[in-house]
């Protein structure tokens, strides 16, 4: 996974009239924790945030640091409900060949039975795997999949050196028999009447 440069300067100011400024600026307040260290108080430029924050998992370098730059995982970001906005943002130091537990997407392709309705438990799944190597998601494929077949953890190709982070049995996908035309009109029947 590439990174994504971004420089980071150090804030001083703290609570909410301070945050509000730098967010008026074009900034977003960041903390920068892990490793040991104290917890550094961060703010970046918000629109690199922002166009970062579109990969997930994304590996962010952060330029400009006392002592050097940092490898930094996004591990909570708050957003304005109503503009989409990036309010703040905790990363996670990082290093080289250090193993991290992400959520990475499941993606489903192919069509199963006919007479099949997929029903997918799992849009995300934890894995363990080199922060410098984190895969972008996992395909699963479902193509002509009967009904009562199911994909469950263990079941996925995970790439070279990645593991998972949740027990091998648990459900991702399986494929249930379809409703009937009959079994539809009965239920709608039931919510006419009630």
């Amino acid at each position: 996974m590439p990174e994504v440069h971004i420089a980071a300067e150090p804030r001083t100011e703290f609570g909410k009239g301070p945050a509000r400024r730098e967010r008026r600026a074009g900034k977003v307040p960041a903390v920068l924790y892990g490793h040991g260290r104290e917890p550094r108080h961060l703010v970046l430029p918000g629109h690199e945030v922002l166009l970062a924050l579109r990969t997930a998992n994304v590996l962010i370098r952060l330029d400009g640091l006392q002592g050097g730059s940092q490898l930094a995982l996004p591990k909570a970001v708050q957003r304005d409900a109503i503009h989409g906005t990036v309010e703040h943002v905790d990363l996670l130091v990082v290093r080289r060949g250090e193993k991290v537990t992400v959520d990475i997407p499941v993606t489903v392709t192919g069509e199963v039975a006919p007479d099949g309705l997929l029903d997918q438990q799992l849009v995300q799944i934890s894995v363990e795997a080199e922060a410098t190597n984190i895969p972008p998601g996992i395909e699963v494929s479902v193509e002509g999949m009967a009904v009562g077949s199911a994909v469950h953890a263990g079941d996925l190709s995970l790439p070279a050196g990645v593991t998972l982070a949740v027990e091998p049995d648990v459900l991702i996908l399986h494929v249930v028999a379809a409703p009937t035309a009959a079994q539809i009109d009965a239920d709608l029947g039931e919510t006419a009447e009630a």
